[in-house]
């Protein structure tokens, strides 16, 4: 039996942090989650408000929070355009202070913490895939430098406190992630396309489609956060997060179409700006030092993401 322990995890409520308190429920840890609920649901957590090991916590991690953990994941943050974009002064203080607040909050309980640090950190990469060792090609004025570079600046802080105080840090750039419980309206493609596709309206795709992207399904992707936190005191990242295959945004909503049976045919836009032309993280240093590599294919993982889509539309929540 593995020690239980009392884990904060901050943007609990959101898709990845109610997978990953879920998960480590079912681990037998105590779980404090904290949320503003700014992009996020309390539905996502409903399901696990009976179980007396946890806990709710309406909070902004923009400002200090005192509790007493073991392990903090620190997730809080909208993480796509639409929600970023819509307040980017307060998702830049989300990305600095709350890294802030939380690596003081680390450092006074001595508690080891996990940055979910993001793909965005590359910008539209001019190198392909993109290894950690890469510095990123981004804009640091341009409209998504909100995200971009809090992120960047989080990570900054987060080596910062590892090399001044001895902070038992991990740092996990994340790329696309997907799976049930996200949001229905968050602007990115995989929720974007179901929906559109399962209510027969046309799949709205940016400039000719050709751009990558890869997708990792959300379980793969909690157990490789699992693993990480887990892992020597000494290996601390930066490490890429995410499943190396690679989509074009045009074969994603064609196998979407086929999966859902829809009628959707697809359109084209134009590109927004600074929208990166190709993604696909190099995981050769999660393969080598956690033993990890996602395990479940495209297909499967979108079949449970449209049952779950197709669920809430049944319910008229979509």
């Amino acid at each position: 039996m593995h020690l239980r322990k009392r884990i904060l995890v901050t943007g609990g409520s959101g898709f990845l942090g109610s997978h990953l308190c879920a998960r480590l429920l079912a681990e037998g840890h105590e779980v404090i989650c904290v949320d503003n609920f700014f992009s996020s649901a309390r539905a996502n957590v409903e399901d696990l408000m009976d179980d007396k090991r946890f806990e709710l916590i309406r909070h902004d991690v923009t400002f200090p929070l005192y509790v007493e953990v073991d392990e903090i994941y620190n997730l809080a943050c909208p993480a796509s355009p639409i929600h970023y974009q819509h307040d980017p002064v307060q998702t830049i203080k989300t990305c600095v202070h709350g890294a802030i607040n939380m690596l003081g909050l680390a450092k006074r309980v001595g508690a080891r913490i996990y940055q979910a640090s993001t793909s965005e950190v590359y910008g539209d990469p001019e190198v392909h895939p993109q290894p950690e060792s890469y510095w990123g090609h981004v804009n640091p004025i341009g409209i998504r430098s909100c995200y971009d570079e809090g992120k960047r600046c989080a990570e900054a802080l987060f080596f910062s406190y590892r090399r001044q105080a001895g902070l038992p840090i991990k740092v996990g750039r994340i790329f696309n992630t997907y799976g049930p419980k996200m949001h229905p309206n968050d602007g990115r493609v995989v929720s974007n396309f179901i929906v559109q596709a399962l209510k027969g309206e046309p799949i709205t795709i940016y400039g000719d489609g050709s751009q990558t992207r890869s997708f990792c399904y959300v379980d793969d992707l909690v157990e490789c956060m699992l693993r990480f936190m887990a892992s020597r005191e000494d290996f601390i990242g930066p490490m890429n997060m995410g499943n190396p295959g690679e989509f074009t945004i045009l074969e994603l909503a064609e196998k979407i179409v086929a999966l859902t049976g829809s009628g959707s045919r697809i359109v084209r836009e134009p590109l927004p700006a600074d929208d990166p032309k190709q993604r696909r993280p190099d995981i050769s240093l999660a393969r080598r030092e956690l033993g990890w590599e996602p395990q479940t294919p495209l297909d499967a993982g979108l079949e449970k993401t449209i049952a779950y889509f197709d669920g809430l539309l049944r319910q008229g929540l979509i």
